[in-house]
């Protein structure tokens, strides 16, 4: 039977990619990536967020094609029950599929004014209040998962929420956002995951720059 394959643009600048590649990673659903170039013009779109059908990650697997991120992630916790995409508990899964959806809908300012860039650091990033509004609504939705949870992961066990919610943290690291400190040790975690580290290490070997999305200080 043939692998599933992903596909995905910029592991650097694509936080839809960093999405639909960690649930499928944390499915254990194997897969085969297939890259498109940052200069593809359906890529760029996607990255720079001037697309609103948005069709890049796009999951293949044994006939169904699925091109959303929330889609892929429910997909996946159908093919893959045991895998813990979404919590056992039925107000938990609710819950999960409620902060999912918000970050997956919402959150447009944050997008837009701090783009993701994992090889790039920016100490002392000046953030606007809007942006500000977004962060904090953020740190209060992790707050809350968090203490009901006890961590170490959003729902306790790793859900689909975190991989919904790790391209914002890497977006905290990249622009110095300040954080409590068990956000921030939530925050670290998820940077240290496997996962991570592997995404985290194939930004870095990408060549190609996207010149919008260097911003400079």
């Amino acid at each position: 039977m043939a692998k599933a394959t992903l596909t995905i643009s910029s592991k650097n600048y694509s936080s839809w990619s960093l999405r639909g590649w960690l649930l499928t990673k944390f499915s254990g659903l194997e897969f085969d990536e297939i890259i498109t170039a940052p200069d593809d013009a359906s890529a760029r779109a996607e990255i720079l967020l001037l697309s609103s059908s948005i069709l890049v990650p796009c999951l293949r697997h044994e006939g169904a094609t699925v091109w959303d991120t929330l889609a892929i992630a429910e997909y996946l916790n159908e093919v893959r029950p045991d895998a813990g995409l979404l919590p056992d508990d039925r107000i938990l899964r609710a819950h999960c599929r409620s902060i999912c959806g918000e970050i997956h809908s919402g959150f447009t300012t944050l997008r837009a004014s701090l783009p993701v860039n994992l090889k790039g650091h920016f100490p002392g990033f000046k953030i606007w209040s809007r942006a500000q509004a977004d962060i904090d609504r953020v740190c209060t939705i992790w707050r809350g998962c968090l203490a009901e949870s006890g961590g170490p992961f959003l729902f306790g066990e790793r859900t689909m929420a975190d991989a919904m919610y790790a391209p914002v943290v890497t977006r905290f690291m990249t622009y110095d956002v300040k954080l409590e400190p068990r956000l921030k040790a939530y925050a670290d975690l998820i940077m240290a995951t496997p996962e991570m580290q592997e995404w985290i290490e194939a930004a870095r070997a990408e060549p190609a720059d996207i010149e919008e999305l260097e911003v400079e200080y």
